[in-house]
């Protein structure tokens, strides 16, 4: 493996200081900052796309992204001679952004407001009408992960003996099922009302492991699930983080919401998305399809403790919803 990682870099322009082994890639130390080396295994369409857009946020004004790094031969992708294929890219030595820390939160929903609104002012071409930019919506993959709900549910009732953890999903099951049944109905017929269509470009996997806590900055990574859509999804996914971290804490949900809007203000139908997502149970359903798809005979003691955690967080929950309705 070293003599690959050698063989790779040796195509760029880099005079490499130093080299260490990351998760699931190579942190390298070069004359030109801190990269980051990784194989790489989908198309190089998609990574023109991904380039090109940082290119026009860069035009559009400041923000710190892990833009990929062009060999000598001006390519964007690097093969070995084992036929394996490789990308380097900008990368940042600081930590993620602590979701305990509520200024650290601020700090960052202040820049996905900021990112948001710079890519709406990336001009979309027609060659980036690629799949991988097209996703579910969200109403379709709530309506899915209900169907996944109900059969779990049914499974547990036609057990005779029932574990602790079914037994707890059948005493607190019909709550959130309802809630999960209202943000699919209102989120389709919100999204068919308004007529919402492709949106705008999303970053795709928004949370704290993918914002970086940079000295002077803060850095936005991973743009591999960049897509058109809502962006209001990617504010509920960090959002979502970040309340279950501090208790549903109110004052700290609506300090979010307050920091978003003076960079990019939040319009009716932006709440209303927010709304419906944030009352969908994403957490709820996520235990119960661990619960269904894993090794049933077996629930780890902490699984069940979540589930609990989830019926003590419900009133300061419901009481953030209906702040945000």
């Amino acid at each position: 493996m070293n003599e690959k990682y050698t063989e790779v870099l040796s195509q760029y322009e880099l005079e490499i200081l130093d080299v260490k082994r990351g998760r699931g890639a190579w942190l390298c130390e070069t004359d030109q900052g801190l990269k980051l080396l990784r194989e790489y295994k989908g198309t190089i369409k998609r990574l023109e796309f991904e380039d090109q857009v940082f290119l026009q946020l860069e035009e559009t004004g400041h923000l710190s992204v892990d833009r990929y790094v062009r060999n000598k031969e001006g390519e964007i992708l690097s093969s070995a001679e084992d036929g394996t294929r490789w990308i380097v890219k900008n990368w940042y030595s600081d930590r993620e952004c602590n979701l305990k820390d509520s200024k650290e939160v601020l700090c960052a929903i202040e820049r996905i407001a900021l990112l948001h609104k710079m890519f709406r002012k990336v001009k979309f071409k027609e060659e980036w009408n690629l799949g991988s930019i097209l996703v579910q919506q969200p109403a379709e993959e709530m309506e899915r992960h209900n169907r996944e709900l109900i059969r779990a549910r049914s499974f547990i009732r036609s057990k005779r003996k029932k574990s602790e953890f079914e037994l707890c999903v059948m005493g607190n099951y019909d709550v959130f099922f309802d809630q999960a049944m209202e943000a699919c109905k209102g989120l389709a017929g919100f999204c068919e009302e308004c007529g919402i269509g492709e949106g705008y470009l999303c970053h795709g996997d928004l949370n704290q492991h993918h914002i970086l806590m940079c000295t002077h900055d803060v850095a936005i990574v991973e743009f591999n699930r960049m897509h058109r859509g809502m962006q209001m999804e990617d504010l509920y996914h960090f959002m979502r983080k970040a309340m279950e971290k501090h208790d549903w804490n109110l004052k700290l949900g609506m300090s979010m919401l307050d920091t978003y809007s003076k960079v990019l203000p939040l319009s009716g139908a932006d709440r209303t998305c927010l709304y419906y997502l944030f009352l969908y149970p994403e957490k709820y359903w996520k235990q119960i399809n661990f619960y269904y798809n894993a090794n049933k005979a077996w629930i780890p003691a902490r699984n069940i403790e979540k589930l609990r955690d989830l019926e003590i967080q419900q009133p300061m929950r419901n009481l953030f919803l209906s702040r945000i309705k």
